[in-house]
Order: C-alpha cells, then structure tokens, then sequence
C-alpha cells in the first residue's frame, strides 16, 4: 500500500472567524441542543481521535472566546477576517506549523453545519486510512465539501487561497485526488434566521 500520504497525526481547524452577515448576530452563538454552535463543534472535534484542535476567531471574538472552556484547545484570532474564510484557513494552517509541527494533516470545519459528529470527523480519517488519497471531503448533494480532510501536501495549496473562496476550488480541481463519505445532512448550514427556525421546527 502506497504510504505517501500515511497519516499519523491529524489535528482540526475550526473555522469561526466570520461576521454572519446574513443572519445579522454571530451563528457561532445560536443555540442547539443546549449548547451554541460554537461549544457543539468544539465538542464534537474534542470527543474524536484528533489533535490538536484550533479554533480560529476573527468578527465577535471577544464575545465568542468566552464560549470555549476547557483544555486542548486553541484559539488563533484572525486579523484579516474581513477578507474571507480563506484568511481564516490560512491562519489556522499557520497555527497548526507552530503549535505542532508533526502535523500531517487537518481537518477544516466550520461552525454552521449543526449536523457534524465526532464520528463524521473520524470516519473522514479512517476513509482516508483506508484509500490512502490526499483528501477526504464529506459529500452531500453530489458536493464534496466540509468538513474535509486534507493532507500536509495541500497546506502549502491552502496557504495560497484568497477571498471569500474556502477550499471548495481544491477540491474541485483534484477530484481524482479527493475520498469522499457520505454526510447527507450537510446540505444543512445555517446562514439567516429562516434556516435557524426551520432547523429548530425539524429538531
């Protein structure tokens, strides 16, 4: 079995730095199941076998920080965030150099998607044990998209993205690069209060 892309140690890169525009207050501080989207990401990456977790804040930091209690967690505040979600990927790809260099890959995820568990997180990285690709992405409505696993070889890739874009052009470009596993309740993301409302009717 080819061994280029062996993962051993796979943290996560929590994407929470955005200004919710749409919705008009922070989503990382609307509740569902008793805890705000925020604490239920968080907890999801904490109670999977990743490591080390990063959450990177940007708009509401100040705010949303005081959401994340506990150990094994750190949180990278995003300066440019007003740029996009790509500075927030950048950031936290920086971050992880830093805080663990062996790193040999990621997961990012982003904090709307009420529906991700910590069992998604780690089927993404026993598919990717299993294929041995590059990138596993979570697939719903025929997308490949977030949260997604990319390996070492694509920070320098990411590092490079600009805008308000995320990874979505990667995955596109590399299909035959990218596993997938199936999520069908990732078409589900929370960006105005109609989404919010409907999601809480159907809980």
């Amino acid at each position: 079995m080819d061994n280029a892309f062996k993962i051993n140690n796979c943290a996560v890169v929590l994407l929470a730095a955005g200004a919710s525009v749409r919705l008009g207050k922070p989503k990382q501080l609307l509740t569902y199941k008793g805890k705000s989207f925020l604490q239920n990401m968080v907890s999801a990456a904490r109670n999977s076998h990743l490591n080390p977790i990063i959450v990177v804040l940007g708009a509401y930091a100040a705010l949303i920080k005081r959401e994340i209690t506990g150990n094994n967690v750190h949180i990278v505040h995003n300066q440019d965030w007003k740029e996009g979600i790509a500075s927030s990927i950048r950031s936290g790809i920086r971050a992880l150099a830093k805080i663990n260099p062996d790193s040999d890959a990621t997961i990012l995820m982003v904090c709307d998607q009420p529906y991700i568990t910590s069992s998604l997180l780690n089927d993404l990285l026993a598919e990717q044990q299993k294929t041995r690709k590059p990138i596993v992405a979570a697939c719903y409505s025929d997308i490949a998209g977030t949260p997604a696993l990319f390996h070492k070889t694509f920070f320098p890739e990411l590092l490079l993205l600009k805008g308000d874009k995320g990874a979505g052009r990667i995955l596109q470009h590399q299909t035959e690069l990218v596993a997938t596993v199936s999520f069908t309740m990732g078409v589900i993301d929370i960006d105005t209060t109609d989404n919010y409302e409907m999601l809480m009717r159907n809980d």
